[in-house]
């Protein structure tokens, strides 16, 4: 019998703040700082042996939860509905491999913990929001397994660990040809994963490309400031741009820009990213073909486009095909879960951008899924300090992506991970264009987490330790 958690004996949380060097746009939001979840989950097995694991998540509340109430209303929320899940899980029944168990909770207890939250909220806190507070605890619980176990995350997810199938989580589109029967996660991931990824830099909508745009409010703390410089120091070979959606001569104009700077300094790939505030498909179709006609080689290292339209999917059930039939088109925000994947790509969705955020178990599984269905995969960043870079980066290595992996924290605060990146430099610095992951090592998600030398706030929940 595979070893199976049987309770959660401790737990800590942790609230870190984190202050941005410059700003970062999300849609008709801005982004000056953001808190950051840790959470150290202890779990013991059947044979009564313990371990302890580690989860980051930023509380990303621009990206969670747009809504009319003001950010300090919706940050606290997030902080408070964090700490009503770290009683939920001190007090979690649930046993299994992490994987079955983040299923279930997400399945059976979430749904009411949110509800009940909601009830008494003044604005009701979305899914995604919930999913992004859950995220750290679940991947404490896949980090504490891999410990107790003695081997990396990604050596957990075949039939030697698991107690199901993948039958017993997803069920395949109708007509697909698929199954899931005696198919394990392991058989849709790598098995031998690259040491280095190409690095995706995040081009915000605030971010001056050239010295024309400077406004003599920079900081000068030592890194760069230009689209131009970033991509001189770090190698920069793939660009992700920020658009407005709501703006499509802006967005063509900022493309354009963009692809004459990325072609200038030998760039290979170029994304577009609407942030959701798109209505029609023919507000991006027209974006697309006036860049094919007229800028022919930018419309051409342009490798996808992420989710243009309103990130629920059930709410907005748009039809896309004619916008993939241009470019290869990515979820992001819809795809919380497996389903939604299943859903979108019966509307013409492409690809699927996986998020660690959205928890571990669900990345898994929905990652599992689409590459059963033929459908590409990213992973994109939310901005990811310190321990969250981590899990960020080995999802994308073992998953296997269109194209490397977004990753810019380095970006917007840099500083924050010092002294992570004295232990593994390779992953908080850019270098030729690529991360470098070959520092990892060890059970669980491999922080070597005893190396690092952070002191931590007081813990704002803190049980069983």
């Amino acid at each position: 019998m595979p070893s199976r958690i049987c309770c959660v004996t401790g737990l800590r949380l942790y609230f870190i703040a984190v202050q941005a060097r410059v700003p970062l746009k999300f849609g008709p939001e801005t982004l000056t700082s953001v808190t950051c979840a840790r959470v150290a989950l202890r779990v013991a097995d059947e044979q009564g042996r313990v371990a302890e694991g580690w989860g980051e998540t930023p509380l990303s509340v621009q990206w969670v939860w747009p809504a009319a109430l003001s950010y300090e209303q919706r940050h606290a929320a997030l902080k408070r509905f964090s700490q009503r899940l770290a009683s939920a899980w001190m007090g979690c029944r649930l046993a299994g491999h992490p994987l079955e168990i983040g299923h279930d909770f997400q399945q059976q207890v979430l749904p009411q913990l949110l509800a009940g939250f909601n009830a008494k909220s003044p604005a009701p806190m979305p899914w995604l929001a919930a999913l992004v507070c859950s995220s750290p605890f679940d991947l404490a619980l896949h980090d504490a397994y891999g410990r107790l176990v003695g081997r990396p995350v990604y050596q957990t997810y075949g039939a030697e660990f698991l107690s199901y199938d993948l039958s017993r989580f997803l069920e395949p589109a109708s007509g697909a040809g698929v199954s899931f029967r005696n198919r394990y996660p392991a058989d849709y991931l790598a098995a031998h994963p690259p040491a280095q990824l190409r690095a995706w830099h995040l081009v915000g909508g605030l971010d001056p490309l050239e010295p024309a745009d400077l406004t003599g409010e920079e900081p000068n703390d030592g890194h760069p400031v230009l689209l131009t410089d970033w991509i001189a120091r770090d190698g920069l070979k793939c660009l992700k741009v920020k658009l407005r959606g709501n703006y499509a001569a802006w967005d063509y104009q900022r493309l354009v820009r963009v692809g004459q700077i990325a072609r200038a300094a030998n760039c290979e790939c170029l994304s577009a990213d609407f942030n959701c505030t798109v209505q029609q498909p023919a507000y991006v179709n027209q974006v697309l073909d006036r860049l094919r006609f007229e800028h022919p080689h930018t419309f051409d290292m342009l490798l996808y486009v992420e989710q243009p339209f309103p990130y629920d999917l059930e709410a907005h059930p748009i039809d896309v095909h004619a916008v993939s039939a241009r470019k290869p088109l990515f979820l992001d925000e819809s795809a919380h879960d497996w389903r939604l994947v299943r859903l979108g790509r019966e509307l013409g969705w492409t690809g699927v951008a996986l998020k660690t955020c959205k928890t571990q178990t669900g990345a898994i599984l929905a990652a599992c899924w689409a590459k059963a269905h033929g459908l590409s995969l990213m992973v994109q960043d939310l901005t990811n300090p310190m321990l969250a870079q981590i899990p960020h980066v080995l999802l994308a290595a073992h998953v296997g992506t269109i194209m490397g992996v977004e990753t810019n924290a380095m970006q917007f605060y840099p500083a924050a991970s010092l002294p992570e990146a004295k232990v593994h430099s390779g992953l908080y610095q850019r270098r030729h264009g690529n991360v470098d992951l070959s520092t990892l090592r060890g059970p669980g998600f491999g922080y070597r987490l005893e190396e690092i030398e952070r002191t931590l706030p007081a813990p704002a929940f803190s049980a069983g330790l």
